[in-house]
């Protein structure tokens, strides 16, 4: 068991990502916003399973990483729940459009970078605790190690008001082609860990 839900969490990653990025691509708005929701889920699955296989001296960084997941996770429920639900379905002003409408880059658009935020650092930290026995993991290491760089613009941009624009309708183009590329490169991460926790050594 301590494989096989990592494995299956690394599948529900890689099909989540893939299917986010077909959303935005196409346009389907509800369904990026329904997937979002299993990405959190498949992520913790597979955190944990690294964190369960990391030698002691290795434990920090593993438990680091897997609390930021959880913190990720939900960070991530509360916008996307948030969207399907209240957003969709009441009847809203437009100021609390402003807030709670992702699209409109408001607070819970904040709150989704700050989520973001969080799992780059939870990969930063699992990378640390990865021992590479082979070059797929060796790549695994390297790009969720890398992906911690993430944070800093998850974290920053709220900051500055790059996406004041959005909060009055203002197009976003640029915003889905960024998440494009970011599922891009996180894809390989779900499909590496995923080949990882498939090897049964």
């Amino acid at each position: 068991m301590n494989r096989t839900v990592p494995k299956i969490g690394a599948a529900i990653t890689s099909v989540s990502v893939f299917l986010f990025a077909v959303f935005l691509i196409t346009g389907f708005t509800f369904g990026s916003y329904i997937v979002c929701m299993f990405l959190p889920i498949g992520y913790i699955m597979t955190a944990a399973g690294f964190q369960n296989e990391c030698g002691k001296d290795r434990r920090v960084p593993a438990n680091i990483g897997l609390i930021f997941s959880a913190i990720y996770a939900a960070l991530i429920f509360i916008v996307y729940f948030a969207q399907t639900t209240t957003v969709r379905l009441e009847d809203l002003t437009d100021q609390a459009k402003k807030i709670l409408d992702y699209s409109r880059g408001g607070l819970l658009f904040n709150l989704d970078l700050l989520g973001y935020a969080m799992m780059a650092l939870s990969t930063f930290f699992i990378g640390l605790s990865m021992r590479s026995k082979n070059s797929p993991d060796k790549w695994l290491k390297a790009l969720m190690t890398f992906h911690g760089v993430f944070f800093i613009s998850c974290f920053v941009l709220p900051m500055t008001g790059a996406f004041a624009s959005m909060s009055s309708g203002g197009t976003h183009g640029g915003g889905v082609a960024a998440l494009v590329v970011w599922c891009v490169y996180f894809l390989p991460i779900g499909i590496l860990s995923f080949r990882h926790f498939s090897d049964s050594k």
